[in-house]
């Protein structure tokens, strides 16, 4: 089973790696495929006072450092279709922001390098219009048809985390997790599933709900979980409302597979 897990975004060293270190347990487990996740750059804050990140050239350089000490496979966003190559030179996985998943030029130069893709479903589209971004990176790539096996022999996975109705809160169909599986490995996005876009200049969430959604989508059946994770949800720099405290997401994990083994044996 994958799991994306991390902070939301690269903090200072220490706090990032006192997060990397908590994590290394994870890493070592051995029903985990681990993968570090963190943004170098959140381009898409509500507010210009919001911190964003380090940005790529510093970003990259303390991936770099992770990467050295904890040997992480390292997973970031990317915003801008030039930012492919330099990121690819460290990272494992290229993520497309959820607002991004239907820009072409971020696809095809991400779909160049040699990384892994992780494509975000955008809170606007329905399930079956992400056939689409999966068939821009696929075609790039030089294969044709869009296809569950395809997409896992080129590295196209799907990342599934609501849909917005203009509640102010993200609603998840759990059925979007089946439908998407038609076209790519799917990671369910318990974190920001229960998150509640900006409201007064800064989003919240309710991560008390996190445990409870990632049990769902296990049930249903998924191909990974995407966590945002810290020691100390409360002081995070961003989404610390929807964030799972380190511990907690150890629990959740657990529980996680404790479902996995349960319908095993059925």
């Amino acid at each position: 089973m994958k799991v994306l897990t991390g902070p939301c975004v690269l903090e200072d060293r220490d706090t990032v790696f006192r997060i990397a270190e908590k994590l290394l347990p994870l890493s070592e487990d051995k029903r985990v495929d681990f993968y570090f996740k963190a943004s170098f750059d959140k381009a898409n804050r509500t507010s210009l006072s919001s911190y964003r990140g380090p940005g790529l050239e510093e970003g990259l350089k303390l991936f770099s450092e992770i990467k050295e000490q904890f040997g992480y496979k390292l997973v970031s966003d990317i915003h801008e279709s030039n930012q492919a190559k330099p990121a690819s030179e460290v990272l494992d996985v290229l993520q497309i922001p959820a607002f991004l998943c239907r820009q072409t030029d971020l696809l095809v130069e991400a779909a160049k390098t040699n990384c892994k893709i992780n494509i975000k479903k955008g809170q606007f589209l329905a399930a079956d219009a992400m056939k689409h971004p999966v068939e821009k990176v696929l075609q790039t790539r030089g294969v044709d048809e869009v296809s569950y096996i395809n997409s896992q022999d080129n590295g196209v996975w799907l990342c599934e985390r609501g849909n917005t109705f203009g509640y102010g809160a993200l609603v998840v169909d759990m059925r979007n997790l089946i439908l998407m599986r038609e076209y790519a490995p799917v990671i369910f996005d318990a974190t920001h599933s229960v998150q509640i876009p900006s409201t007064g200049g800064t989003t919240g969430g309710n991560s008390e709900f996190v445990p409870y959604m990632a049990r769902a989508a296990a049930s249903v059946g998924v191909d990974g979980f995407f966590f945002e994770t810290h020691t100390d949800p409360k002081v995070a720099k961003s989404d610390g409302p929807n964030m799972l405290q380190v511990d907690k997401l150890y629990k959740t994990i657990e529980e996680i597979f404790a479902i996995k083994e349960a319908l095993q044996s059925l």
